[in-house]
C-alpha cells in the first residue's frame, strides 16, 4: 500500500472510532430521556457491560482489524506504518477534542 492509502485509512479509521464514541457517549448522557427512568437495578448493568464489550470489540476492529489483516498477509511494516498513523491521528484528534473542551467550558 502507498503511505498516502495508508495515512488515509488511518484517519478514516480514526474518524470512525471517535464517531462511533460519540455516539455512545451521547446515548449514555441522554438514556433516562430516551429510555426512561432505570427501573430494573439488574438489567441496567448488563446492559452497561454488554456495551462496554461491544464498543471494545468494535474499536479494537476499527484500530486493529487492518493492521492485523496486513501483518497476517506478510506486509509488516506497512501494518506498523497504518498502525502508527492510525495513533497518531487518534492523538490528533484528542488534542482537539481537549482544545475544545477548554473553549466551551
Amino acid at each position: 500500500m502507498k503511505n498516502s492509502k495508508l495515512i488515509n485509512r488511518g484517519i478514516l479509521d480514526s474518524l470512525g472510532a471517535v464517531v462511533y464514541i460519540f455516539l455512545v457517549s451521547f446515548a449514555l448522557n441522554n438514556a433516562e430521556k430516551l429510555l426512561g427512568p432505570v427501573d430494573n437495578k439488574l438489567l441496567a448493568p448488563v446492559i452497561f457491560l454488554l456495551t462496554f464489550i461491544f464498543s471494545a470489540l468494535l474499536t479494537g476492529f476499527l484500530i486493529l482489524g487492518k493492521p492485523l489483516m496486513l501483518y497476517l498477509d506478510g506486509a509488516k511494516k506497512e501494518s506498523l506504518k497504518l498502525l502508527f498513523y492510525t495513533g497518531l491521528s487518534l492523538f490528533v484528534l484528542l488534542l482537539l477534542a481537549v482544545l475544545l473542551y477548554l473553549i466551551v467550558r
